[in-house]
C-alpha cells in the first residue's frame, strides 16, 4: 500500500502517520502546505525512512498535486482549514480550500485511478443534537462557515463516487485530542495556559457538549475504515466521552493543579453548537473500538504538553504576532 496523505503535517495528520509507520509497512507520502498549524517538525522522526518522503504543495494548487499524486494507491485527504473561531473572522480560506481543494484532489486522484479515496471529515457537519446521537444517514444541518465548507467537501468527494467511480470513503469524527495539537484548540491552549499562570476563556455558560476521542485510537479507526469499509459509505468515530466544555475544564484544571479561580468567562461563540452525539454502531460493526479511557489519555496529554515547551511556545508567540 503506498499512501499519498494531504495535511498530514497538522495534529491528526502527523499522528496518523505515526500509527501508520509503527503498525503497518505502508510507503507514506505527505503533501502539505505547510500553513499556520502545519508544522514540519512534527514528522522530522520519519526523515530517515525510505518508507516516508514529504512533499511541500497545497491542495489548491492544480499542477501541484498533479505532480506529486502519481504512483499511490491509496489517498487519505485530512487536509483542511480547521478552527472554527478562524471561519467565523475569515470564512474566504475556508471555502477556498476545503471545497475546492477537496475537488481538485479528488479530480487528480480520479485521473490516477486510485484504489481508495478516504476524505476526512467531523461530526460538526450534523450541527447540534439535543437528544440522542447522529447517524450517518441523517441530513446535514452545518452552523459555521467551517463546518458548511466541511459539508461541502463531503457532498463534493460523494459526487465523485457518483459521477465518475471514484471509491470514495468518508469518516466524520468527533472531538480529538493528543500530542501536537496546534495550541489555540481548546486542551493544548487550556494547559499551555495553565502552564503560563494564564487563565483559561470558557466560552458562554460551559455547558456545551462535545465527546472527545484520544487522537490514536481515531487513527485506527481511520485505517479501519480505509481498509475495511465499504466504497460509497460514510463512518462515524467517536469513542462516547460526552463532557460538558465546563467538565473537561475541571478535569483539566484537577491535572495542572489549579481551580476554578483559573476560569475566565467569555462571550459564548456565534453559532456556537450546544451538543454533538454520533452513533459510532457502523464502524465497530467493522472491528473498530478506543483502546485508551479518557481520563488515562488526558492524563498522557497534559503530560506531553507540560514536557514539551520547546514545542508548543513558539507556536503560541506566532499566533500572537500575527
Amino acid at each position: 500500500m503506498r499512501l499519498f496523505v494531504t495535511g498530514a503535517a497538522g495534529f491528526i495528520g502527523s499522528n496518523y502517520v505515526r500509527w501508520l509507520m509503527d503498525n503497518t509497512d505502508a510507503e507514506v507520502t505527505v503533501f502539505d502546505a505547510l500553513t499556520y498549524a502545519g508544522v514540519r517538525e512534527n514528522l522530522a522522526e520519519f526523515d530517515g525512512s525510505s518508507r516516508f518522503s514529504f512533499v511541500h504543495g497545497d491542495i489548491t494548487d492544480r499542477d501541484a498535486v498533479a505532480a506529486a499524486m502519481p504512483g499511490h494507491s491509496h489517498v487519505v485527504h485530512f487536509a483542511a482549514e480547521s478552527h472554527v473561531d478562524r471561519s467565523i473572522m475569515g470564512p474566504d480560506a475556508f471555502i477556498t480550500t476545503n471545497v475546492g481543494g477537496t475537488n481538485i484532489v479528488c479530480d487528480i486522484a480520479r485521473q490516477n485511478e486510485v484504489e481508495r479515496f478516504l476524505h476526512i471529515s467531523t461530526d460538526e457537519v450534523y450541527g447540534s443534537i439535543e437528544e440522542g446521537s447522529f447517524v450517518e444517514t441523517d441530513g446535514l444541518e452545518p452552523r459555521s462557515p467551517y463546518s458548511a465548507s466541511k459539508a461541502s467537501s463531503d457532498l463534493v468527494a460523494l459526487a465523485y463516487r457518483e459521477t465518475y467511480g471514484l471509491p470514495v470513503l468518508i469518516t466524520r469524527s468527533a472531538n480529538q485530542f493528543g500530542p501536537y495539537q496546534f495550541p489555540e484548540k481548546v486542551i493544548p491552549l487550556f494547559v499551555t495556559n495553565l502552564a503560563d499562570g494564564v487563565n483559561v476563556p470558557l466560552y458562554g455558560d460551559g455547558l456545551n457538549i462535545r465527546d472527545w476521542t484520544y487522537v490514536l485510537d481515531n487513527c485506527a479507526g481511520v485505517q479501519t475504515v480505509l481498509e475495511r469499509g465499504v466504497e460509497g459509505e460514510i463512518y462515524n468515530i467517536g469513542a462516547g466521552n460526552e463532557l460538558t466544555n465546563k467538565e473537561l475544564t475541571h478535569a483539566i484544571l484537577h491535572r495542572c493543579g489549579k481551580d476554578e479561580s483559573s476560569i475566565e468567562y467569555v462571550e459564548d461563540r456565534l453559532g456556537h453548537d450546544r451538543r454533538y452525539s454520533i452513533d459510532t454502531t457502523k464502524i465497530r460493526a467493522l472491528g473498530w473500538a478506543p483502546e485508551r479511557s479518557f481520563e488515562d489519555a488526558l492524563d498522557e496529554t497534559v503530560a506531553w504538553y507540560n514536557a514539551n515547551r520547546s514545542w508548543w511556545e513558539p507556536l503560541k508567540a506566532s499566533v500572537k504576532n500575527r
